[in-house]
C-alpha cells in the first residue's frame, strides 16, 4: 500500500491482500483548491472521501439564509454525510467547502460499496468514524437548542483567539460557526466590549480579558 496512504489512515494496512488492491486500484487522489465546492445540498453522491492534507468545512444553509458549520473532515478523516449518502443511495443534504488546499484520497461508489461488503477491517473504520461524528453532531444540537449563546461566545473566543488575543473573523463567520444570526452575534459582542472583554475591528476580534471570558464560560 502507498506509504503516505498508509501512514494517513493507518486502519488500512488491516485490510487483506485482496481488499487493499481494490483500494489502491480503484482511488485516486485530487487536489482541491480554497475555495473549492466539494458537494453541495442535493447533489449526487458518488465517491467516499478522505481527507489526506487540509480542511473541508460542511455547513447547512437554511431558506431564510442562516448558516451553521456543522463539522470539518481534516487529515485522516472521511465525510460522515458522504457515508451516509452511498449507504442510503440518497443525495447530500448539505455544502462541503474546501477551507484550505486539500488533497483527498476519493473512492468511486461501487468500489466503496464492495469493500463494505467484503472488508472487516474497512467497515470498521467507516463505521468508526461515522459513529464518532454522530456524537459530536448531538453535542452541536445539545449545544444550539440549550445552550447560552453567550455562554457559548464566550466559549468560542476562548478557543479560537491566538496568543495576542486576536481573531481573524468577522460577526458572520462567527454566527456560522456557532448556528445564529449575525445579529445575535454583533448584539452579545458589543456588550462584551462594554465589559472590556474584546475590543472589536473590522474583520477581527481582540480578546482582552480572557478571565472575564472564562468565567462566563464556566458559568453553567
Amino acid at each position: 500500500m502507498n506509504a503516505e496512504i498508509a501512514t494517513t489512515f493507518p486502519q488500512f494496512t488491516r485490510l487483506d491482500p485482496q481488499s487493499a488492491a481494490l483500494l489502491e486500484g480503484s482511488a485516486r487522489v485530487v487536489a482541491l483548491p480554497a475555495g473549492t465546492s466539494v458537494f453541495h445540498d442535493g447533489s449526487e453522491c458518488s465517491n467516499y472521501v478522505l481527507v489526506i492534507d487540509g480542511s473541508v468545512r460542511v455547513q447547512k444553509v437554511a431558506e431564510n439564509g442562516r448558516e451553521i458549520v456543522l463539522y470539518r473532515v481534516e487529515s485522516g478523516q472521511s465525510c460522515v454525510l458522504t457515508t451516509n449518502c452511498l449507504i442510503s443511495h440518497a443525495d447530500y443534504t448539505a455544502q462541503g467547502i474546501a477551507e484550505s488546499d486539500v488533497r483527498a484520497l476519493v473512492l468511486p461508489a461501487s468500489a466503496f460499496r464492495s469493500l463494505l461488503a467484503r472488508s472487516e477491517a474497512f467497515r470498521d473504520f467507516v463505521f468508526s468514524a461515522y459513529a464518532a461524528r454522530i456524537a459530536d453532531l448531538l453535542m452541536l444540537i445539545e449545544e444550539v437548542a440549550f445552550g447560552r449563546i453567550d455562554v457559548r461566545l464566550a466559549a468560542w473566543l476562548l478557543h479560537h483567539c491566538d496568543d495576542d488575543g486576536t481573531i481573524k473573523s468577522t460577526h458572520q463567520d462567527i454566527a456560522t460557526e456557532l448556528g445564529t444570526a449575525r445579529e445575535v452575534i454583533s448584539r452579545q459582542l458589543k456588550e462584551f466590549e462594554r465589559r472590556h472583554w474584546v475590543s472589536l475591528h473590522r474583520g477581527r476580534v481582540e480578546v482582552k480579558n480572557r478571565s472575564g471570558l472564562a468565567s462566563l464560560r464556566d458559568s453553567v
